[in-house]
């Protein structure tokens, strides 16, 4: 490798060495851990989530408002975990946050993971409070209801922003599913109401049936590079079309998936599922293939290569997106048949 490369990148206002973060996980619950990732090199560490049925439950007894001792609701409450069955329990989180921001020098963020922001603004200023240097916001909600409009889902979303960002004076990230109708504009609400940075994005997990129990098996599966186009596409539509930053979380495996993410405009990537099969050492992989792709292609920066594959620059990105789109279905054949030679309409037919 010739000459040194500028790995560093600005991510919610923070300064990071470089765009290696280590998302929301189980890996922060060990404090021995947490400095081992900073050894490797990530850049900063993203605490587990915290559930707002976990805070309810705390401060009131009740989740949803809905009270364990009234028998109408046992069924209902039975859907969710016992008390002692999640990672941390809310005081434990705040002392965890304040241990390892003792331990590292690294940025560590919060995270909170519910649907509506009555239980947020108290706890997300004790996180404040013990050192969060951000706080990363989990939308996660499947809408079952079909006469809730998509309209007022947003605007609840956009809601929580405000209200979260006038509360606290550390940055705000909002981690988003991608089932939006117009994803574009409900990021450019988001940007609008003050998020620093959108996490694109979360991973909708989809129970099993078991068909001899006649039950509903949650699960959850460590995610694949196959995910990581999605991430891309939105990536590259939203970069230099909104101030805040953007991450990259799911599908980031191998150094090439990283350099794909940067140069489709991600600030940084987030890694969780790399970590946790192949352990810490792979944060120093990733970086390794970075700079020597940044060296075998002419980038001394991170800076001079970030967006280069995005859309910012294109006189009419959803004419790029359709035209995109017709260029591959039109190429599409069967195995072993000539390019092109599939009868009018059959690759239409199989998308």
């Amino acid at each position: 490798m010739s000459g040194a490369h500028d790995l560093s990148t600005t991510y919610l206002g923070l300064r990071l060495a470089n765009p290696f973060v280590v998302g929301a996980s189980p890996l922060t619950d060990d404090l021995d851990e947490a400095r081992r990732l900073e050894d490797a090199g990530c850049a900063a560490l993203v605490m587990r989530s915290l559930f707002e049925e976990q805070i309810t439950a705390e401060e009131t007894g009740r989740i949803h408002h809905l009270d364990p001792l009234d028998q109408r609701f046992a069924k209902v409450l039975s859907f969710f975990p016992n008390p002692g069955d999640y990672g941390l329990v809310p005081p434990e989180y705040v002392e965890q946050l304040r241990r390892i921001k003792a331990a590292v020098s690294v940025p560590v963020i919060g995270s909170l993971n519910g649907t509506n922001a009555e239980t947020w603004l108290q706890f997300s200023r004790q996180m404040e409070e013990a050192g969060a240097d951000a706080l990363e916001l989990n939308i996660y909600e499947v809408i079952t209801d079909p006469k809730q409009a998509g309209t007022a889902i947003e605007q609840d979303l956009v809601d929580v922003v405000a209200e979260l960002k006038g509360a606290l004076k550390i940055p705000v990230a909002v981690k988003l599913p991608p089932f939006f109708t117009a994803f574009g504009n409900v990021a450019h609400r988001l940007d609008q109401a003050g998020a620093d940075g959108l996490v694109l994005f979360n991973r909708f997990y989809q129970p099993d049936f078991d068909i001899d129990e006649l039950a509903v098996v949650p699960q959850i599966q460590l995610s694949t590079r196959s995910e990581l186009q999605l991430r891309l596409q939105w990536a590259a539509i939203l970069h230099g079309r909104i101030s805040a930053s953007l991450a990259i979380c799911g599908g980031v495996v191998h150094p090439d998936d990283a350099i794909k993410a940067v140069l489709a405009g991600a600030d940084v990537v987030q890694m969780v599922s790399a970590v946790l099969e192949l352990g810490a050492s792979c944060i120093g992989t990733m970086r390794d293939g970075l700079v020597q792709w940044m060296d075998a292609h002419g980038y001394a920066s991170l800076r001079e290569m970030r967006g280069r594959l995005s859309l910012s620059n294109c006189p009419d990105p959803a004419a790029f997106e359709r035209a995109n789109y017709i260029r591959a279905l039109s190429s599409w054949t069967r195995p072993g048949t000539p390019l092109n030679s599939h009868p009018r309409g059959e690759a239409d037919a199989h998308h």
